[in-house]
């Protein structure tokens, strides 16, 4: 695959996640919200949340694997569909049992879309941290439009209706995911388990995933409620939804900032930088921590996937993304679960300056080199 052909194939896989991942982020900002309106308790919620990631744990070895006897197109586009039939039974399923299945189903689709945006965007070493950047700005769009409608729509004709357009939305992923190259053009190796001991690299994977994709995301939530019980969901979708638009507007940017600097001291500084923002969480001062983490979120977002490619022998790339994903993922699995069972009980000081004292160790182990 020639730069020009990554570059296409980068942007088309992107395109088909921007689609589909409105369905999934938009439910971490209403489910815990309106746990009542789904038939589940707030601990239940933390489950469903989880449940996505936690079946990447087990199944994102046999989704990287299809992904690499299939090829990205056909991938893709079995993923859509079930993406869109997950979003949909968040509609119309009632109770944890019932939407368990559709979070499962999401976790999988996930999987191999997310495998096909990083293995497309570091399929050529030339410009992989450009194109990752690139990559994340056009997805994070999505879940930003999605997170702001959502919020309205809730508010005026209740979560369930959100999930049904999602699921329409999810559809128009089909479209770009036919575009994508079929096996051949993009052959890879599986170089190993995905599922091992983890590295350096993955220890600070499951660290970030608990601490800003679990803990933050299902904590900001919980505590805008207690913060502001009247318009809670436009507070924390607009918090969400800032976000994505710091990936939109500084996910390009930190992959030229990787491509000059090197990303992993890049990815050092923002990390350490994210701790900040969420012992200023946990001191008190919600809004302000909270515009720090989802702002540096933007520049963090594109930056893993070339340190792990470019640490891999090129036959182990794949492996190597997929293994950090899961690790990411039983992080971010666990996150939800705690603070679905501790932000009730615990002071909110102890948790959150306590996940940023570990994001910093990690992120010096892994990345300080």
């Amino acid at each position: 695959m020639n730069r020009e052909q990554a570059d296409r194939a980068s942007r088309d896989a992107s395109l088909v996640l921007a689609m589909t991942l409105p369905g999934d982020t938009v439910l971490y900002l209403l489910l815990p919200l309106h746990a009542a309106a789904f038939g589940v308790s707030l601990a239940e919620a933390g489950l469903l949340l989880a449940a996505n990631r936690l079946v990447r744990i087990l199944g994102y070895g046999w989704v990287a694997r299809g992904y690499e006897v299939f090829g990205p197109r056909r991938a893709c586009l079995v993923a859509v569909l079930a993406a869109a039939c997950a979003t949909t039974g968040y509609a119309l399923l009632p109770g944890v049992w019932w939407l368990l299945p559709a979070r499962l189903l999401w976790g999988l689709a996930f999987a191999a879309m997310n495998i096909a945006t990083q293995a497309l965007a570091t399929a050529e070493p030339t410009g992989a941290s450009r194109r990752s950047g690139a990559s994340r700005g056009i997805i994070a769009a999505g879940p930003m439009i999605g997170l702001l409608a959502g919020a309205v729509m809730a508010e005026l004709a209740g979560p369930r209706v959100v999930f049904l357009c999602l699921g329409a939305v999810s559809l128009l992923g089909l479209v770009f995911a036919w575009r994508l190259p079929d096996g051949e053009a993009v052959k890879l190796r599986a170089g190993g388990p995905r599922f091992a001991l983890p590295q350096s690299l993955d220890v600070w994977s499951f660290v970030q995933g608990f601490a800003l994709d679990g803990l933050f995301v299902l904590g900001l939530a919980f505590l805008a409620a207690q913060a502001m019980p009247q318009g809670a969901a436009l507070a924390a979708g607009g918090a969400l939804a800032a976000r994505y638009l710091a990936e939109v507007l500084l996910g390009p940017p930190a992959g030229r900032l990787a491509e000059r600097f090197g990303a992993a001291q890049v990815l050092l500084v923002v990390t350490l930088a994210s701790a900040a923002g969420l012992a200023v969480i946990g001191l008190g001062a919600l809004w302000i921590g909270s515009l720090m983490v989802v702002g540096l979120r933007g520049l963090l977002q594109p930056l893993p996937a070339p340190v792990a490619a470019s640490r891999a022998p090129p036959e182990e790339r794949v492996a190597a993304l997929a293994r950090m994903a899961t690790w990411r993922d039983i992080g971010a699995g666990v996150g939800p679960l705690a603070a679905g069972v501790l932000l009730p009980l615990v002071p909110a000081v102890v948790l959150y300056v306590g996940a940023a004292v570990v994001l910093v160790g990690s992120s010096l182990h892994a990345l300080r080199r």
